[in-house]
């Protein structure tokens, strides 16, 4: 597994050009990478969400676009449709998504409806329009960025897509040191993010992802995975628990977790480090949970604490 840690560094240090003070959560983006899973950034604005997805789409020399989403945007815009050409036949003109890595930029100010248009790449890496199907290029990732749900002008999200995302995670306010080096950064003539320029190949990605496959996982590890995902269907405080999309990608993510720290084997804290930020937005607190402000974070870290964790592997 040694042979993996010259392109991580590098990424990690790429990364770290334009992303100051983060790199716990950059060690997330990438393992959400390594795994082939998509990445839901959620923040107050101002945070940098845009500019740690971009420094990553920067850092590989894969295609790139990005989609605004705004509440007029259509499901074919991403998605593309067919018209007929100067000889009359229907040709297909690819939509925004048809790329390896998609940024959608704050994609919860679009309706539901347009959201359900990620559902089928998200799961498939593929779109269908008009019947006919058309594959998307590895590596492909999809990170979205989105406001709280709270805040003017924000929608839903559907249910069935907060479930192919593999992870949420939350960027933060910088501490007062690194907010200083930010604003050094950003006073220079050169903008940090344009620093940022490609360190590995789509088939380096490609490479590491087949390794993550590879990384072992005992019986005690499957079995603690299944019991964390099943006691969170049984609590009276969800109504809506951890489907088993959300168990195989715990399970994914921790083997991602252990490559990168050099390991080609799962230990138990790769499941407990990674638990929040892969199976908390899947989950649905019931209407009296809510009533007594319990956040799906505080329900599932009630559970985490019962399940017993496994001591012993083979």
């Amino acid at each position: 597994m040694a042979e993996t840690s010259p392109i991580v560094t590098a990424l990690k240090q790429n990364i770290a050009k334009a992303v100051v003070g983060k790199d716990d959560v950059v060690e997330l983006m990438l393992t959400t990478l390594l795994c082939e899973g998509h990445l839901l950034i959620e923040d107050v604005p101002g945070v940098g969400k845009t500019t740690l997805a971009s420094a990553l789409a920067r850092s590989l020399s894969c295609s790139f676009k990005r989609i605004q989403f705004t509440p007029d945007i259509t499901p074919s815009d991403i998605t593309g449709f067919t018209m007929p050409s100067l000889n009359g036949e229907m040709q297909y003109r690819p939509g925004a998504v048809m790329s390896q890595i998609v940024l959608a930029d704050e994609i919860n100010r679009t309706s539901p409806k347009t959201q359900s248009a990620l559902l089928e790449v998200m799961e498939e890496h593929q779109v269908t329009v008009d019947g006919i199907t058309y594959r998307l290029e590895r590596p492909f990732m999809v990170m979205a960025t989105q406001n709280p749900v709270d805040f003017v002008g924000t929608y839903p999200r559907p249910e069935a897509q907060m479930d192919r995302f593999l992870m949420r995670i939350s960027i933060g306010y910088p501490t007062e040191e690194d907010e200083a080096d930010i604003l050094e950064r950003y006073s220079l003539p050169t903008v940090p993010i344009h620093q940022v320029a490609p360190v590995c190949t789509a088939q380096d990605i490609i490479n590491l992802q087949q390794q993550v496959k590879t990384v072992y996982c005992s019986r005690e590890v499957r079995a603690y995975i299944v019991s964390l995902c099943a006691a969170t269907r049984r609590i009276s405080t969800l109504t809506l628990g951890a489907s088993t999309r959300a168990a195989i990608a715990l399970c994914h993510a921790a083997q991602a977790n252990a490559l990168l720290s050099g390991r080609d084997f799962i230990i138990p804290e790769d499941v407990q480090h990674l638990a929040m930020h892969v199976l908390a937005h899947r989950l649905v607190p019931s209407a009296e949970a809510r009533m007594a402000n319990l956040s799906s974070e505080q329900i599932l870290a009630g559970i985490m604490k019962q399940v017993r964790v496994p001591v012993k592997m083979k």
